[in-house]
């Protein structure tokens, strides 16, 4: 989209990914139009917060709805009209999709239907879906590469990620629809999450409260930070699918839960008081993009060392405490 304004709607834009993302088309001149239901995931005061900045610009609208009712939908589309379309909304998390499978269900796949159904029926140029790492389930191979059988997933969350690529696959193929999903490894950085590792950790360490961990401490993640990620969408933004495309986006290095309590107390100067319980029905066990396919057609390339990044993550942590 360089050198030329576009409409851009986005998902779950009041959320953590969403709300750095619609800055950055904003700061890009775009105008944006963000969907987001608020709803009590999470504190709704947070996401509020997240784009209070964002409401000064004149560029910026919000509507308040969940994307499950299709006639609203149908209501923004026209009256924006869409020419790129960035579907980050969903349920979230690995852990309460066991127990909310219905739910993730409804919206994660339902609400996705629906976002694929009105972009077509509006003529929308690029639609880019937000994915996770949690589609590659149980994979003995490392990395994961795009190319890898997604047939082990074993949470509902990830489940309903594959099928959203599935719906996406078929949108393209039937109604040439460019779709590109993103496959998101283990998103960090400021605003992010207060029920995320890294957020979770922090918070409790520095109120000197015991750290649920769970498994071993052997567990590994892909830890990629946020404005990494948000390379990755824009330059997805501007990469022209035939007619569908996925990609890992992700840091290629891969570290163990003990590993990051350990950076995470020497950046803290905390020392971390350790709870171990038993393992999670739903977690896999590690996740590692191989991001050969990324570079190559999106020329991605992460540029934050999960040290650095857990700096920044801590200097915002201590300003917004």
């Amino acid at each position: 989209m360089s050198g030329e304004d576009k409409r851009v709607l986005i998902t779950g834009g009041a959320g953590f990914i969403g709300s750095h993302l619609v800055s950055r088309m904003l700061a890009q001149g775009h105008q944006v139009l963000c969907i987001d239901d608020f709803n009590d995931s999470y504190s709704v005061k947070i996401k509020r917060g997240n784009i209070a900045t964002c409401a000064q610009n004149p560029l910026f609208a919000l509507k308040e709805f969940d994307i499950r009712n299709s006639g609203a939908l149908e209501l923004a589309f026209a009256a924006f009209k869409p020419q790129i379309v960035v579907h980050l909304a969903a349920r979230v998390g690995v852990r309460p999709s066991v127990q909310q499978m219905f739910l993730y269900e409804s919206v994660n796949i339902q609400g996705t239907m629906n976002m694929l159904e009105t972009s077509v029926k509006h003529h929308v140029e690029k639609f880019v879906f937000a994915s996770s790492s949690s589609v590659y389930g149980i994979n003995s191979k490392v990395p994961f590469a795009e190319t890898d059988p997604l047939l082990k997933p074993i949470s509902p969350y990830a489940a309903t990620k594959i099928a959203g690529e599935a719906l996406g696959h078929t949108f393209a193929h039937l109604h040439g629809l460019p779709v590109v999903a993103l496959r998101f490894f283990t998103v960090y950085g400021p605003r992010q999450r207060p029920d995320l590792a890294i957020h979770k950790f922090m918070r409790y360490m520095y109120a000197q409260k015991p750290l649920p961990l769970y498994g071993d401490g052997s567990s590994s993640r892909d830890y990629t930070y946020i404005d990494d990620i948000i390379q990755g969408i824009c330059a997805a933004i501007n990469y022209a699918p035939q007619p569908y495309d996925v990609f890992n986006l992700g840091n290629s290095s891969t570290v163990t839960l003990g590993e990051l309590i350990d950076l995470l107390e020497r950046v803290t100067g905390q020392k971390a008081q350790v709870k171990w319980e038993s393992s999670v029905p739903g977690d896999v066990p590690r996740t590692w993009a191989d991001l050969t396919k990324s570079q190559r057609c999106l020329g991605y390339r992460p540029n934050t060392a999960l040290d650095e990044g857990i700096q920044k993550f801590a200097s915002w942590f201590k300003a917004n405490a």
